[in-house]
């Protein structure tokens, strides 16, 4: 599962994705319109600040706003800055590996198999998928009958 932190870094990019080309965003809108806290919004901001993804100007009239257009961000490379890798164990990750703890070798694991494949195909989708890209919601799911 994705993290709270990296599920509101993707929806304040959507919001600055939204708005590019019409100058800084202020917080307080992004906060408001994305139901996100605003302290919480502040670290993530100025975390993907240093990453290069967003700018930012002080005052009044200031905001954030992309650094870089939206067709040049993909989902899997933001979630990559914020959470470090696509995989869902160490092992099966492609840029940040470790050998998991009390398992077996990693040349014997089909678990360590089965999740680099799945790592793969994730990043194969999410490499795709751009902040340009149109992405409509679905609805809810039904309620579970059983």
């Amino acid at each position: 599962m994705l993290s709270q932190k990296t599920r509101y870094a993707i929806r304040a990019m959507q919001h600055l994705a939204d708005n590019y080309g019409q100058g800084p965003v202020q917080l307080a809108a992004i906060a408001d319109n994305q139901k996100i806290p605003a302290k919480f919004l502040t670290v993530i901001l100025s975390e993907l600040t240093r990453a290069g993804l967003v700018e930012s100007q002080r005052g009044r009239d200031g905001g954030y706003w992309l650094a870089i257009p939206p067709i040049d961000i993909t989902y899997g490379d933001l979630i990559r800055h914020m959470r470090g890798s696509l995989a869902l164990v160490p092992c099966a990750s492609r840029y940040a590996h470790e050998k998991c703890k009390n398992c077996l070798e990693e040349g014997e694991c089909r678990t360590r198999a089965l999740l680099l494949d799945v790592r793969d195909r994730t990043a194969q989708i999410l490499d795709a998928i751009r902040l340009s890209d149109p992405i409509t919601p679905v609805p809810p799911f039904a309620a579970d009958t059983a």
